[in-house]
């Protein structure tokens, strides 16, 4: 089971290289509305909602897992609260301002660059932060 999780990350971290997902240029170069637009990321997340829309149609008629047969635990929340508001806004915030999120960025920070190791780290400490907040 943790061979078919390493390649499955293998394989999600090429298509973000392959895709221009870790370039924070290529990133911003998408969120620009009003300046050179380039729309080609919106192709790519058409094609993972495409692809994520088959198996999870496929996964809601499951019980269990298809693997390991362990109870299937799909999200089931509709709620559209203050916190999901406020985290939404955030991450588009933080994906704006850097131009990667956290999937691409531990992709770039295993090609060594500087700027996804800044942002890593501060991910990390935002994540603590929240976790933090979140006993209180």
């Amino acid at each position: 089971m943790n061979l078919i999780a390493l390649l499955t990350g293998l394989l999600f971290g090429l298509g973000l290289l392959l895709a221009g997902m870790a370039t924070p240029s290529k990133v911003q170069g998408f969120l620009d509305l009003a300046g050179v637009w380039d729309p080609s990321l919106a192709f790519v997340m058409g094609g993972g909602i495409g692809v994520a829309l088959v198996f999870f149609t496929a996964a809601k008629k499951r019980s269990t897992t298809l693997i390991t047969q362990q109870a299937m635990k799909l999200p089931n929340s509709s709620v559209i609260d203050r916190r999901l508001i406020l985290g939404s806004i955030s991450f588009g915030a933080g994906w704006g301002i850097a131009g990667i999120c956290p999937g691409p960025a531990l992709v770039a920070l295993g090609s060594g660059s500087t700027g996804a190791a800044i942002f890593v780290a501060a991910m990390l400490v935002g994540m603590f932060i929240f976790e933090r907040l979140q006993r209180r």
